[in-house]
């Protein structure tokens, strides 16, 4: 598996599968989560797209130099993978975290950005967000990352999933949010400093841009992708019933049928179905 290098010499760990003649998608995950996080959606996408999945700095085999972190860094990173793999644009996919570092790209790399997806992410952090945030970097400063999955899963996943994932939260959260301590607060700390003018930047999104949001995500609400698709012009925003802020590990198979009619709207393949502007799922 490949490495490249961020602009002050972090070694950054990206995967690569899918069809080599595919056009090129690269995924960026959320805080503390590695490219398995893509886990549900590797079979899906890799049949038509030659996909790119970097293990953004803190978490995976990308290395965890101490803080503070930056986004606009990470988003340097992610362009970092690309350079290595050879790609000059791709479509840009990131969830939670990773869509506003996908929003960053979409932004300060427009260039190299066939199309952006914008899953279970916001533009701004409001008040109780920032207060939520510093608490979690506390508790898994204090208590360490297996008490913080135990204790917050209920924030990625819907009354109805969390029953039923509950046995599997404590082995399976190890995987998906798969950072230490220090490389967790991090990216907190990254989130929480990031120049929020960034909304007033999004006028400058030329990409065709497709925002996901589950009906039950109450950690970036409805109206958070609401706020985005008012201010990123031509965007189109696709509600996902019953599903929380994990949507595309509790409905996969919705997720990946989405940005599949979405990519294949925008690539100009045959048999695309086009989202509406307030499509629900």
């Amino acid at each position: 598996m490949p490495y490249t290098w961020g602009e002050d010499g972090t070694r950054i760990h990206y995967d690569r599968w899918g069809d080599p003649d595919g056009e090129p998608l690269l995924l960026i995950q959320g805080l503390g989560a590695d490219r398995r996080g893509w886990a549900l959606q590797r079979r899906a996408l890799g049949r038509r797209y030659q996909c790119v999945a970097l293990d953004n700095r803190g978490v995976g085999r990308s290395d965890a130099p101490p803080g503070p972190y930056d986004l606009a860094m990470m988003a340097g990173d992610a362009m970092a993978v690309l350079d290595d793999a050879g790609i000059d644009r791709a479509h840009v996919m990131g969830a939670s975290m990773g869509g506003v570092i996908a929003q960053i790209v979409g932004v300060l790399h427009a260039e190299r950005v066939r199309s952006l997806i914008l899953a279970c992410t916001a533009c701004r952090q409001l008040p109780w967000r920032r207060e939520l945030l510093t608490e979690w970097a506390a508790l898994a400063e204090t208590e360490g990352m297996a008490s913080f999955v135990q204790r917050n899963a209920r924030w990625l996943f819907g009354p109805r999933s969390f029953r039923r994932l509950r046995p599997f939260i404590g082995p399976v959260g190890g995987l998906a949010l798969n950072a230490s301590p220090h490389a967790f607060v991090a990216q907190v700390e990254a989130i929480l400093a990031a120049d929020e003018s960034l909304r007033e930047e999004l006028h400058r999104v030329v990409a065709p841009t497709l925002i996901l949001v589950g009906s039950q995500d109450i950690l970036t609400p409805r109206g958070d992708s609401e706020e985005l698709a008012r201010l990123i012009p031509g965007s189109r925003m696709a509600v996902v019933r019953g599903a929380a802020h994990g949507f595309m590990f509790e409905h996969a198979s919705t997720y990946n049928r989405l940005v599949l009619e979405f990519l294949a709207a925008v690539g100009g393949s045959a048999g695309a179905v086009p989202l509406t502007a307030a499509h629900v799922a």
